[in-house]
């Protein structure tokens, strides 16, 4: 028997709803045939798919990153404005492939308010130029009468659209990004860049390129970007064939946010930096079949099983159990392409790992409690596993706990959500859940699960792996092998 103990007096932070965040790139069908069909019959006006739109609304995502990933090291944001039939059609040199130019920063800004979310720019610290972003801040947010904001005037905008959140640059440390950089050369360019675009705007946020938050990258960058950002990314995808592997990897973005967290802490110290610094998880997934089909029509299409949809549940309540740091994560990337929803011109399919996503976007409270856990644990083999960037070993983070916990409440005490991942691939597990001096009413239970781990959902076959929604009384709880069970109850 497993026991999971809550006491609503240890709070030990605020769950930012940032971290249900999506994230769309010029990448395969991501935009176009994705969120963005003009000529479609499920498109409207605007070339927006009706369908997707409905289905990324249910994930609730307050903020939405734009136009890269790999992409924007190539991207002149210039070539994606006025009209779309004037727009030059380039090569496109991140993926292999042409890009149109129909879908620029006044189409993203559109549907960012058809979404009803927040945008976020990442600017090209690639083949561009600090003019250039300092342009792009301009035409975004400019009030005045200089060229750019009249530019966006002239085409159809009079408002500014007031972007708050910029990044800068992507993954500029790979070998894989167009213009790569040494860390101190980065710093020295990303310095450059943050002056002008905050003097165009003192009111935006930036977000430095970080790595994967544990190496000397971050380290370099946090030491000389400090003073002028707001957050620091990290860029994370894991996954691999053999299941416990497979639902055990996100494990690593907490060993990477602990790190993190403490080097930002150290830096702020050292140069006694009054502003807090946020870790902003910009990039994230579980990415491992099609790492090698960039440049192929549908090559990064993956198809997510129940393994891929636990492995997610994992990440997001490592976010939870990190609130105080990860203040943004954008799921990368919202549709077709290493996606959970996935279109065809007839209507579109809801993967495995949509449910997990919607779920907790529904059901997570704003309080983070220190959850006490006691559960069967397991190690693993002590071999490396393969990541798309490198081998790291994860076997020295077990013994894994299968069942993983984390709890919210809201701001009252009054109500309670429990997300339980049983990452046990053949074992329900029941557990005790003591509520410390408080007892529930009763539990509502929303269950993602299947017939196996490897369970997908096709065209065909739409609800293999779909949202049970059961009543429990209160006591014990049995959670089905290879599920994820969101609890809900009043106290």
């Amino acid at each position: 028997m497993a026991r999971i103990k809550i006491d609503l007096d240890r709070r030990f932070g605020q769950v930012d709803r940032r971290i249900f965040g999506q994230f769309i790139e010029h990448l395969g069908r991501c935009i176009y045939g994705g969120i963005f069909d003009e000529g479609s019959a499920l498109a409207d006006v605007r070339g927006f798919r009706n369908d997707v739109l409905h289905a990324a609304k249910a994930l609730k995502p307050p903020v939405l990153r734009w136009p890269g990933g790999n992409f924007v090291s190539g991207y002149h944001w210039t070539d994606g404005i006025g009209p779309r039939d004037e727009r030059p059609r380039k090569i496109e040199l991140a993926w292999g492939s042409e890009e149109s130019n129909r879908f620029g920063t006044d189409e993203f800004i559109e549907y960012c308010r058809a979404l009803e979310t927040e945008p976020y720019i990442c600017v090209n610290m690639g083949s561009g130029t600090f003019d250039e972003a300092q342009a792009w801040v301009e035409y975004c947010n400019g009030t005045s009468n200089t060229y750019w904001a009249s530019r966006r005037r002239a085409n159809g905008h009079p408002d500014p659209y007031n972007v708050k959140l910029w990044g800068l640059g992507n993954e500029m440390y790979g070998a894989w990004q167009i213009g790569a950089l040494e860390a101190h050369d980065y710093v020295k360019k990303a310095r450059q860049f943050a002056a002008v675009m905050q003097h165009t705007d003192p009111s935006i946020e930036l977000v430095s390129c970080g790595q994967w938050g544990f190496g000397e990258w971050d380290r370099i960058v946090l030491e000389g970007l400090a003073p002028m950002v707001r957050y620091h990314s990290v860029h994370l995808y894991t996954g691999a064939g053999d299941f416990y592997r497979n639902v055990f990897m996100p494990h690593q973005a907490d060993r990477a946010l602990r790190i993190c967290e403490a080097t930002i802490e150290r830096v702020r110290y050292e140069q006694r930096i009054k502003h807090p610094i946020g870790i902003a998880f910009d990039e994230w997934n579980v990415w491992y079949r099609t790492r090698d089909a960039a440049g192929r029509a549908g090559g990064l299409e993956e198809q997510y099983d129940l393994a891929d949809a636990l492995a997610v549940a994992t990440f997001m309540n490592v976010f939870v159990r990190h609130c105080r740091s990860v203040e943004i994560a954008n799921f990368a990337q919202m549709v077709n392409v290493i996606a959970p929803i996935l279109t065809r011109p007839d209507g579109m399919l809801l993967q495995t790992i949509y449910h997990p996503l919607r779920l907790y976007a529904d059901h997570l409270q704003a309080v983070a409690l220190d959850a006490f856990v006691e559960s069967p644990t397991m190690d693993l083999p002590s071999e490396g596993v393969e990541d798309r960037d490198r081998s790291w070993n994860i076997a020295d983070l077990g013994p894994f706990a299968q069942l993983d916990v984390a709890a919210t409440c809201d701001a009252a005490g009054a109500e309670l959500c429990l997300t339980v991942v049983n990452r046990s691939r053949d074992q329900a597990i029941s557990a005790t859940i003591d509520v410390a001096g408080r007892a529930p009413q009763g539990w509502t239970a929303h269950v993602v699960d299947g017939p196996e781990p490897s369970s997908r959902n096709s065209f065909d076959q739409p609800n293999v792996v779909g949202v049970g929604e059961r009543p429990l009384p209160a006591g014990d709880v049995a959670f089905a092998p290879h599920s994820l069970t969101v609890l809900r109850g009043r106290l």
